[in-house]
């Protein structure tokens, strides 16, 4: 296996400084790549911002808190599932499980521990929120085997990763379902768009090894499909937003995110791999700039 370390695979800062062992266990929970836990993080912002409490500072830092604890108990599950499949793709193949680094018991005992951590922050949260969260736990534990038997993983991806849209709203109120519902439906399609994007990166190595993904399903029209899913994401927001504030400076609100998401589709190359990697980062800010909509839609 060629030693080389392809663009999303690289080990800077602190987290390259660290001794082998707890290098090996943070680059397990992906700690060196903070876009995953942002990407989990956001969507709780919208629902705590929607509800119109404020900004529920407090209430925040124990979601990022579990934010970046349960991405990287799920990124550990992930490894373990995935171990033979990581070690016949370029980008995976030097992760610690798939190289043989971290033994799959030393995976489960991190795995524990991460659990343990998102534990605390659960017992946070209201009773309503806590079940809530505890009910995404199923989707959680399918998903690494979605790649295998559909052509859609991200759709499930987006079910998982948007989840906390539902905790952070329960966890202050119990109404507008149908505003929810359009919000959180958003939300998914948004993460099929930008993982699409992500998956790119392994075309090739998908389709020897037989790992499915949106992105070779989309072939040839890849780009054409990724604006598709960003346009149904803008529309349901505003639906969701309509739903919930029938006025136009909700509406307004979007519009500096469907900007972006509008950029990021028309400087899409897909046959760069450095290029798909950025705009999939970027949606960091895409994040950022709807949690800012939902503040106005919820507070202003």
């Amino acid at each position: 296996m060629s030693e080389n370390i392809v663009p999303d695979s690289e080990h800077r800062g602190l987290i390259a400084r660290l001794p082998q062992v707890p290098r090996d266990l943070a680059q397990l929970a992906r700690f060196d790549r903070p876009i995953g836990w942002w990407l989990l993080f956001w969507p709780c912002v919208f629902g705590v911002w929607l509800a119109g409490a404020g900004a529920q500072f407090a209430l925040l830092g124990w979601m990022l808190l579990g934010a970046i604890a349960m991405r990287g108990a799920g990124c550990v599950y992930n490894d373990i599932v995935d171990a033979d499949l990581d070690k016949q793709v370029e980008r995976t193949a030097l992760r610690p499980v798939a190289s043989g680094r971290i033994s799959k018991k030393a995976a489960w005992a991190w795995l524990i521990a991460l659990c343990l951590v998102g534990l605390v922050v659960l017992l946070q949260l209201r009773l309503e929120a806590q079940l809530v969260a505890l009910a995404s736990l199923a989707l959680v534990a399918a998903y690494p085997f979605m790649k295998r038997i559909t052509w859609w993983p991200q759709a499930w991806l987006g079910m998982v990763f948007t989840w906390g849209l539902l905790v952070g709203w329960m966890n202050l109120r119990f109404d507008n379902w149908d505003m929810l519902a359009a919000v959180y439906a958003g939300c998914i399609t948004w993460v099929i768009g930008f993982d699409t994007i992500y998956a790119l990166q392994d075309r090739e190595d998908d389709a020897l090894v037989g790992i499915r993904s949106s992105a070779l399903r989309m072939g040839a029209k890849v780009k054409g499909g990724v604006a598709g899913f960003y346009a149904a994401t803008i529309a349901l927001w505003a639906l969701g937003f309509w739903l919930y504030r029938p006025d136009w400076i909700a509406l307004l609100a979007l519009v500096p995110v469907a900007l972006h998401l509008l950029w990021q589709v028309s400087t899409l190359d897909p046959e760069d791999p450095e290029n798909p990697l950025a705009r999939f980062r970027s949606n960091r800010l895409a994040g950022a700039l709807m949690a800012a909509a939902c503040f106005v839609a919820g507070n202003a």
